[in-house]
């Protein structure tokens, strides 16, 4: 098995090859085991691979990117890192179909705050090398990605949620996303849920519900 570039954790499928593969992106200051929670109620024939953010915090955790919770507007995104984890991620999904019995053409991403962030900017980025995109308690960052031909984007599925009275992403910025996936003509679903900064049970149903459709 050749190296990955960042450390993981995987639940394999019931298939022994091609099988749809799930990655799971964790929030700032969380680690590979938070999402994984998930990898029991989700369908057997999935290959979950739930990765680790390469940046460690203190005194645990871990970031995809740094952010200054006290710089004006009231935080401050260290984009360039950003950028670094996103193409970090597009490397690794290289590894993931080259070294275990996936379907390259089959790859769900799914993030959860800045794990969702960065799994915009990597569908945005790279198209070629995803299918569906579960987007958690994120929003759209225009700064980490250049805005594609339609064109390339027309196999893509979105599934965006937010928790109405979330208070460290506003659901506002959250509600841009559909404007812009529509824009681009791309395939979407939006939700909101009554909750914080979190995935309530129906939100976890649904997403499901959706994915099952689109394996």
């Amino acid at each position: 098995m050749e190296h990955f570039n960042l450390h993981h954790i995987t639940r394999p499928s019931s298939l022994s090859e091609n099988a749809p593969l799930l990655l799971l992106f964790h929030g700032y200051g969380s680690d590979e085991n938070d999402l994984f929670s998930f990898a029991q109620e989700l369908p057997e024939e999935l290959f979950i691979i739930s990765v680790r953010a390469p940046y460690p915090m203190q005194p645990y955790g871990n970031a995809w990117y740094a952010i200054n919770f006290d710089a004006e507007k009231g935080k401050w995104s260290d984009n360039e890192q950003a950028k670094q984890s996103r193409d970090l991620i597009a490397t690794f999904i290289d590894q993931a179909v080259a070294n275990y019995p996936v379907n390259k053409d089959n790859v769900t991403l799914l993030g959860f705050s800045q794990g969702t962030i960065l799994s915009y900017a990597v569908a945005l980025t790279y198209p070629e090398k995803v299918k569906n995109i579960i987007a958690l308690s994120g929003y759209i960052n225009e700064d980490l990605f250049d805005v594609k031909d339609a064109e390339a984007y027309q196999h893509l599925s979105f599934y965006c949620s937010h928790g109405t009275v979330d208070q460290v992403i506003p659901v506002d910025w959250a509600r841009q996303a559909p404007k812009f996936l529509e824009a681009l003509n791309i395939k979407h679903q939006y939700s909101e849920f009554p909750v914080g900064h979190g995935v309530a049970p129906q939100n976890f149903y649904e997403f499901k519900d959706w994915l099952v459709e689109l394996i």
